[in-house]
Parts: structure tokens; sequence; C-alpha cells
């Protein structure tokens, strides 16, 4: 009897790693835990250091770090540097916090939208969707084949790269291009 409860012990204790591990997805080269909060995460992702420097220069960790949920189309450091000369670092300076936020806020929908969300939104939507994000603006989503695209107001196109990382207080979908409102 003894030896048949540790075998049910080792197979559940198998079957709770395997779960865990199917739920995790890789980015930048880093396991994302859904039982992570989108910060605990992102801090780990090496493609993601230029927005993660972002979030604590504009003062939005603990805010990121709440329950939420959010929804967060997260721009990798590729995708910063393809921003004009310049604009990363002017906006990373203190006397350009407010508008850092708003840049970075513009990334964020509040609620938890999976990918599936995006394209049934997109399909009724008769091909776009709206997408209202945390400092008031407004995102399009579309398809381009099976690749949702994210249009921002100043008609920059992202790319959705890796969709559905889950995390304990929201989403991440990662995107090729720094949205700006």
């Amino acid at each position: 009897m003894k030896n048949l409860k540790m075998k049910l012990v080792l197979v559940m204790s198998i079957l709770v790693t395997t779960f865990t591990y199917a739920q995790t997805k890789m980015v930048g080269g880093a396991e994302m835990y859904p039982t992570k909060n989108i910060v605990e995460n992102a801090v780990n992702s090496k493609d993601h250091t230029t927005l993660v420097a972002a979030v604590k220069a504009a003062e939005l960790v603990e805010t990121l770090s709440s329950e939420g949920p959010f929804t967060v189309f997260a721009p990798t450091n590729a995708a910063f540097e393809n921003l004009p000369d310049g604009t990363v670092e002017t906006l990373l300076k203190p006397e350009n916090k407010k508008q850092l936020q708003t840049v970075l806020t513009y990334h964020v929908i509040s609620g938890k939208i999976n990918a599936k969300d995006v394209v049934a939104a997109i399909k009724k939507g008769g091909g776009k969707a709206e997408l209202k994000t945390v400092s008031g603006g407004t995102l399009t989503a579309m398809l381009d084949g099976k690749n949702v695209k994210i249009k921002d107001s100043k008609g920059n196109v992202a790319t959705v790269t890796i969709a559905d990382v889950n995390q304990s207080n929201g989403v991440i979908h990662v995107i090729d291009t720094v949205l700006l409102p």
C-alpha cells in the first residue's frame, strides 16, 4: 500500500509538472509562467529589456503587477530600435514621464483578451475590431491571412508574433512594432 501511495504521488507530481510546463510559453529565451504576473515574467525576456526599462521609468511596475486583468501588446527590443533615432532616449528622460506613460498604456487593454477573442471580434466587425486602450486611445485589430495585425492611430501596423502568453493578471501578445497614440 505504501509503495502504491508513493507511485501515485510520483504520477501526480509528473502530471502537475507537465501541465504547468504545457501552460508556459518561451519569450525572449525565458519561460513565461501563467502563475507569475506581467512584470515578473517580462523581466526575464531578453527580447523585452527596453520595454521593461520603459515600464520602470514610467513608474508603471506597480500597476502592471496589480490584479488586472490586462491585455498587453508587448513590443520587442527590435520594435523599439525601429523608432526614429533618439526617440527611446527622449521618452526615458524624467521630464517626459507623462508622455512615456501614455505611449506604454496605449499598448494595454483592460481585461484579458485572448487571440481567439480578438479574431472573433475581427470577424464580427467585418474584418476589423476596435480595441480601447487604457490610455483612452483606440487600436484597430485585423487579419492578414492567419496573422493578427494591430494598427495604431498613426497608421503603424504591428504583427502579433507570439500570442496568448498567459499571466496571473492577464495576457501578453508579443508584437514587432511600437504602437503610437
